[in-house]
């Protein structure tokens, strides 16, 4: 199958000191929902600022590998182009304009489409349809949304863009479990409607697993094991580290302060 995203051996350091990510790879075939788990510190949203193109303005560079779209490397294109072809990310923490009414952040959106066809109005009203809430506020300012409606405004603010690429980071942080799994049922209709391919970064790992048809486990930097959601799900240690369930029953259990994370030879093993 066609690769939407392939990035091989990737290395990523801050301040030229700090290494990030230390021969990362991974790929999202056309059309897919993967997703990329890992504890905080595990370089999950460096990979997407490195996709983005946002590490120089953190002063963050790629030192090796690559980034590929296609069959075009990325590396090195400003983040305002990228978004101009197709590749836009959903930051962590939504990020909204608080002071712009749902409409206006949608409208502020529009630099992206140089080059797209289509009106914006009518992509206006194809993102109402995946957000009815966002209809019913369209005039109202985007700070006082809750949370959850914030996070539809961010995702409805990327598919101005249409894109062929969308990069969630967190998309589920401080959000209730119902709210969650309604974006979430939003989130794969996006991606069977409009077969835009999905990279997302969660921390909510049994939701992630449960939209996703492909898995990457990510620790310093590396990854330390993938595969199809299914496999994934019947790991020990996923179903331990990840799901808090044991391995005899179903049950979950808290791993707070525990280490999260077996050495890297038994995740080989």
């Amino acid at each position: 199958m066609p690769s939407a995203l392939e990035i091989s051996n990737l290395e990523v350091v801050y301040n030229d000191a700090i290494r990030a990510l230390n021969g990362l790879s991974l790929r999202v075939p056309d059309g897919a929902i993967v997703t990329l788990l890992g504890s905080n510190g595990a370089g999950k949203t460096t990979a997407l600022k490195a996709i983005s193109g946002f590490l120089p303005l953190e002063s963050g560079r790629v030192t090796h590998g690559s980034i590929k779209v296609g069959d075009e490397d990325i590396l090195g294109i400003a983040p305002h182009k990228l978004v101009r072809r197709g590749i836009v990310q959903v930051r962590e923490g939504r990020h909204v304009f608080s002071e712009l009414s749902v409409e206006e952040n949608l409208i502020a959106a529009t630099y992206a489409r140089v080059g797209r066809s289509g009106s914006a109005s009518s992509i206006f009203e194809e993102i109402y349809s995946f957000f009815p809430i966002l209809a019913e506020r369209r005039k109202q300012k985007a700070g006082y949304l809750s949370g959850g409606e914030q996070q539809m405004l961010a995702i409805g603010r990327a598919l101005v863009a249409q894109p062929t690429l969308i990069l969630l980071d967190e998309p589920s942080l401080g959000l209730a479990p119902l709210i969650v799994a309604e974006i979430f049922d939003i989130i794969t209709r996006i991606n069977r409607d409009k077969k835009v391919s999905m990279l997302i970064v969660e921390q909510n790992a049994a939701v992630a697993l449960r939209h996703a048809s492909y898995g990457y486990v990510l620790e310093n930097g590396s990854t330390m094991i993938d595969g199809p959601v299914d496999d994934l799900m019947q790991n020990k240690d996923i179903r331990e580290f990840y799901l808090g369930m044991t391995e005899h029953s179903d049950e979950r259990r808290s791993y707070r302060g525990r280490r999260r994370y077996k050495p890297r030879e038994q995740w080989l093993a």
